[in-house]
């Protein structure tokens, strides 16, 4: 089994990189594979409701010149999906709202590519808003016929500064205990 994480922070090793790591791994202590696929900061143009991928059918977006079509390559491929991000103003950064909508007009659009993955959200919040966030990656989750899986607590971690949320133990052992559960619910549907 393989889980396939995606860090929307520019910062390639922030805060949220940090709760991908600690959820990733609890999933390997438990043997599933993971990846973590950075894209953050990088150019990734939004949905443009063009609808080929409708019209094609292929499993791509029409938009060729960015990583989301190996993005969602690799979530097709995968048994789960992690999304993380930081919190902009109370939601998900650009690049991470690029690719959910891209993704799941795709799945959507070829017979549910991604229906019963296991999925979960992970965000990184300074003070506030995180819960929009993570309510905005799951939004995917449950148009997709996804399974969303929950932790302790929400699926977040405090932090402002590079690393601030190595302080945030409730938030780290949260994604510990999230990592735990996703392997135990992928367990469960792979038996």
């Amino acid at each position: 089994m393989k889980v396939v994480a995606f860090n929307g922070s520019p910062r390639g090793e922030g805060n949220t990189a940090r709760l991908l790591r600690e959820v990733c791994g609890a999933l390997e202590r438990e043997g599933i594979e993971t990846e973590t696929v950075h894209i953050g900061g990088r150019t990734i143009r939004g949905c443009t409701a063009c609808m080929k991928c409708a019209e094609n059918l292929d499993g791509r977006c029409i938009i060729e010149n960015d990583i989301v079509n190996d993005c969602i390559a690799k979530m097709a491929a995968a048994d789960g999906i992690i999304i993380g991000s930081p919190t902009y103003f109370a939601d998900i950064n650009p690049e991470t709202k690029a690719l959910i909508d891209r993704a799941g007009f795709v799945s959507g659009a070829n017979a549910g590519m991604f229906a019963r993955k296991v999925g979960a959200a992970v965000v990184a919040v300074r003070r506030a808003g995180g819960i929009h966030a993570l309510d905005s990656i799951n939004h995917l989750f449950g148009i997709s016929q996804m399974f969303t899986v929950g932790s302790s607590y929400w699926n977040l971690g405090m932090g402002l500064a590079p690393g601030e949320v190595e302080e945030d133990e409730e938030g780290l052992a949260t994604m510990r205990h999230l990592g735990e559960n996703m392997a135990w619910l992928l367990k469960k549907i792979h038996a």
